[in-house]
């Protein structure tokens, strides 16, 4: 047990401080509304999400957010310590959680600064905590499907 709590708690550290290093750089580097060009799909910019993921569900306000993101936190803080198999999971997810609360907190907002553009259409903004976030939701749905089998 203690190996897997230790484990769960690396992952979502790494997740929580690989996102807060690359956000500062992205508010402190990037104008809002400058665009870095890296491929000719991947820009660097600098938004300012107020809502939920793809800037939905503003209207809700931030404490509504913070409040969602602790409870989030408390569940998956209990499932690592209390399940053997799917740890690694919940750490993506609460590292994911933890990095954009802490912007919410900090900022009142989440910055988003990785934009992918296919022959004009951007998908929304992100971060790594959103990548953390969705990859591990991925993992839990292939994780639930597996199961079930």
């Amino acid at each position: 047990m203690k190996k897997r709590i230790t484990l769960s708690l690396i992952i979502a550290l790494a997740i929580v401080v690989l996102d807060q290093i690359t956000k500062y750089l992205a508010r402190t580097q990037i104008g809002p509304y400058e665009s870095i060009e890296l491929l000719p799909m991947l820009n660097l910019v600098n938004v300012q999400n107020r809502g939920a993921a793809f800037g939905m569900f503003r209207s809700f306000g931030n404490m509504f957010f913070i409040s969602v993101s602790i409870a989030a936190l408390i569940f998956m803080s209990w499932v690592i310590i209390a399940d053997k198999e799917d740890h690694r999971i919940f750490a993506l997810l609460a590292g994911g959680a933890a990095g954009n609360l802490i912007d919410r907190l900090y900022l009142g907002y989440v910055v988003d600064f990785v934009d992918v553009a296919v022959a004009g259409h951007h998908w929304p903004a992100f971060n790594v905590a959103d990548s953390a976030l969705s990859i591990g939701m991925a993992l839990m749905v292939i994780s639930i499907l597996g199961k079930k089998r």
